[in-house]
């Protein structure tokens, strides 16, 4: 298809290389983007056990504390970046996203109090609604036939960027600034700092390089940033229930900084903990009555049929993101550090350490390397199958088991940690249980990317003129959940929380199966449009 071109059921599949075609180019610009937005995001975690080891007065409380940090204001961010989409088109939202989000990256590389580096994550934590931008983009460009296999590679391979930042990071901070350019203790901070110039300049480019829609085509807008609207009565009850968590989740989150004390002081004290609450039970209310002054009279006047969709869906694509994307947020957090301390007692035979910092952060990155098949896979596979759901509900379970074997990677040893949780030792105390682990990590993994890449094969087929704020809702699921599972994770040892994200995965599968409804026209080879011209 050359770029004037506007895709037909008479098309022909699209292919990743074939750079003649627009719609090649904008989704390889766009997972780009994705991808640099993601290094970002995961910067920490690579490089927790290194900045411990350089900042003096930093611990693991503290890191606990920035670890949840980074996936907090993810939440609001993404609610309001699926508003902002739809009102004025990817292009410009996700140039300014990254632009925005070097700043906070640079600040927390220069960064040399904990309350500096933690209002520096708390804000680059918004960097994770780039996510959200491009699944709008992307659905502009291709047609439900291939919508899955699109939004799965773009997804895929730019989620791609926390396991290349778990794979490069260290070697980059320690070995090649830190020791070849002898910027010692220092090679972390400019390893950042590097992240966000990088960012910024992207940003900018991004705007140049692509546009919303196929030449010809009117972009689809709506007049305002405003709540969604629903299709029933009973839809309006369940978006306003649904709604809770997204500001309950920062409730949690505010509750566990509360109870945190380093060097004798609350992180927070109890005043602005109260003035937290309040500022969010106030949102919820504004956003609740905003919603009802919309959808009331809305509702009463009648919605047209072409207007209505299946609200329960969105519920439960939400569940499965929460159960999904939120744990491989959590778990890509935890990770590097949790090979590192399981697998210390391996060692070789001059008794040195196998799993260093660099290993560890190799190994952890197995979980997300597979992002680059296993998420595309799973929107191919949902382009394929006769079914959307029954793929949704095979991905769910096998996400179910591969998180309950993770869980026997290393078993309860004698003894307490620093922080009062039971020790976790190697199941096996050999380099074969290693290479077995990883393949346990891979294969859960597996099934985590390609249920993700299933969510979204789905999402834009639900109601395209909300695509941005459905995607918005589901992907803040991903953070509420990896909220929800990192302050757990803080509370219980490395075991413990495998099994709890094994059963969260449950939960979700039986949501998804009581609420999730096949989509109609899940497998069509045109795009239909409005009165206007807009896709639709």
């Amino acid at each position: 298809m050359s770029s004037g071109e506007n895709p037909t059921s008479t098309e022909t599949p699209p292919k990743l290389l074939d750079l003649g075609q627009e719609r090649i180019r904008v989704l390889h610009y766009t997972w780009i983007a994705f991808f640099m937005t993601f290094y970002i995001w995961f910067n920490l975690a690579p490089l927790a056990t290194t900045m411990l080891d350089s900042i003096g007065w930093l611990t693991k409380e503290h890191m606990k504390i920035l670890l949840i940090a980074n996936v907090a204001l993810t939440i609001p961010a993404r609610i309001v970046v699926g508003s902002l989409i739809d009102r004025y088109g990817s292009r410009v939202v996700f140039s300014a996203l990254m632009v925005t989000m070097a700043v906070p990256t640079i600040a927390f590389a220069l960064g040399t109090t904990f309350m500096q580096l933690l209002i520096a994550r708390l804000i680059l934590s918004c960097v994770g609604a780039g996510f959200v931008i491009g699944i709008k983009m992307i659905s502009q460009w291709f047609t439900p036939k291939y919508i899955g296999r699109a939004e799965g590679f773009y997804a895929g391979w730019g989620n791609f960027g926390s396991a290349f930042a778990a794979m490069t990071l260290p070697w980059f901070a320690i070995t090649f600034l830190g020791d070849w350019l002898g910027l010692g203790d220092s090679g972390w901070r400019w390893a950042m700092a590097i992240n966000g110039l990088v960012l910024g300049i992207y940003g900018v480019m991004y705007y140049f390089l692509v546009r919303d829609v196929p030449e010809g085509e009117k972009l689809q807008k709506t007049t305002k940033t405003e709540p969604m609207k629903v299709s029933s009565y009973g839809d309006l009850v369940q978006y306003l229930v649904w709604s809770i968590p997204l500001v309950g989740a920062l409730g949690v989150l505010t509750w566990r900084l509360g109870n945190v004390v380093i060097d004798g002081r609350p992180v927070i004290s109890s005043t602005v903990v109260n003035i937290i609450y309040v500022i969010l039970l106030a949102a919820y209310l504004g956003h609740a009555y905003k919603t009802l002054r919309i959808n009331l009279p809305y509702l009463k006047a009648g919605v047209p049929e072409d207007e209505k969709y299946h609200w329960g869906s969105v519920a439960a694509l939400n569940a499965t993101y929460f159960a999904n994307f939120g744990a491989e947020l959590a778990v890509v957090s935890m990770l590097p550090a949790f090979f590192q301390l399981v697998f210390a007692p391996l060692t070789n035979s001059k008794g040195q350490v196998l799993v260093t910092a660099t290993v560890a952060g190799f190994v952890a990155a197995s979980f997300a390397f597979v992002n680059l098949v296993a998420r595309p896979l799973g929107g191919y596979i949902s382009d394929k199958m006769a079914n959307r759901k029954r793929t949704m509900l095979v991905y769910m379970g096998g996400i179910v088991v591969g998180f309950f074997l993770m869980a026997y990677i290393g078993v309860w040893g004698d003894g307490v940690d620093a922080d009062g949780l039971r020790n976790i030792v190697p199941a096996f105390d050999s380099i074969w249980w290693l290479v077995i682990a990883v393949l346990i990590t891979m294969g859960a993994s597996v099934f985590v990317q390609g249920a993700e890449g299933a969510t979204f094969a789905i999402i834009p087929m639900i109601h395209k003129p909300q695509t941005g704020q459905i995607a918005g809702m589901a992907g803040a699921y991903g953070n509420v959940g990896a909220v929800i599972y990192l302050v757990l994770f803080s509370l219980v040892d490395a075991r413990t929380f495998f099994f709890i994200l094994s059963g969260g995965a449950l939960v979700a599968f039986f949501i998804t199966m009581f609420m999730l409804q096949e989509p109609k026209d899940a497998f069509s080879e045109d795009f239909t449009y409005d009165a206007e011209g807009a896709i639709e």
